[in-house]
């Protein structure tokens, strides 16, 4: 189900809890609400819709992802970007990598080891930081 956007900074930067086979209808949730907002957005982490759980959704070519307690085990080849946030107005310097490997759970609960770069591991890596209560 399409969830409400949140916009509160408060509630933003509280560190997610990890997320449970019992949370899988978040992910969905997620799923949804990042098409709905597909023209405008291309990551969202549950807490953007209000659940302070460790759950993202990416946008991967013509398919969204999600990655349940993501962990980024690798990176390499830092820079610095400008970012914009669908929960925040503007854009934010932020220090990014260009490559990646990230470790999570898919919808099925299989563990899977991703290497990403570029725009993919940039995104992954923003909606990590919203799992983490960082905020750009």
């Amino acid at each position: 189900m399409i969830q409400p956007i949140v916009h509160d900074q408060k509630q933003l930067s509280r560190p997610s809890q990890p997320a449970t086979r019992q949370d899988l209808s978040i992910a969905q949730d997620l799923l949804d609400t990042l098409a709905a907002h597909q023209q405008n957005c291309i990551g969202m982490a549950a807490n953007m819709i209000g659940q302070q759980k460790r759950i993202i959704a990416v946008t991967m070519g013509i398919t969204n992802t999600v990655m349940i307690n993501p962990q980024i085990i690798a990176k390499s080849e830092p820079y610095q970007t400008q970012e914009g946030c669908l929960s925040l107005p503007g854009q934010r310097s932020t220090r990014r990598f260009k490559k990646i490997t990230v470790r999570f759970l898919n919808q099925d609960w299989n563990q899977l080891t991703l290497p990403l770069s570029g725009w993919v591991a940039e995104i992954v890596q923003h909606e990590i930081d919203h799992c983490d209560g960082i905020i750009i």
